[in-house]
């Protein structure tokens, strides 16, 4: 029984090394499927996978989860004051055009 447990033990140290040495180096897998009849081409699907961690996604230029609002909480919050602002403009522009056709009704008596 003890040799099971190290030998169970060296596998998940095993696996860490492998697991640690993907996020570190990197894995692509990429693969195309196609699903075609009667040599009559229905769909094709492109698949690229790219397994790293987050540092070095960002040494090689990858950085989209910081921009996407779905993954980054302080987007949402962002997201929110920048509606506010737009809802001001539109008010300060509608005041504004009021405000001139007034000057050019009272110019025009």
């Amino acid at each position: 029984m003890p040799s099971s447990l190290i030998e169970a033990h060296g596998r998940s140290h095993g696996l860490l090394d492998v697991l640690d040495r993907v996020l570190d180096k990197g894995l692509v897998v990429a693969g195309d499927i196609k699903v075609s009849l009667v040599d009559v081409e229905l769909l094709t699907i492109r698949i690229r996978l790219l397994i790293c961690s987050i540092d070095k996604a960002e040494q090689i230029g990858i950085d989209w989860w910081k921009y996407d609002p779905h993954l980054s909480p302080g987007n949402k919050q962002l997201s929110a004051e920048k509606e506010a602002l737009k809802r001001e403009i539109r008010a300060l522009e509608r005041r504004l055009a009021q405000r001139s056709r007034l000057r050019s009704v009272s110019k025009g008596r």
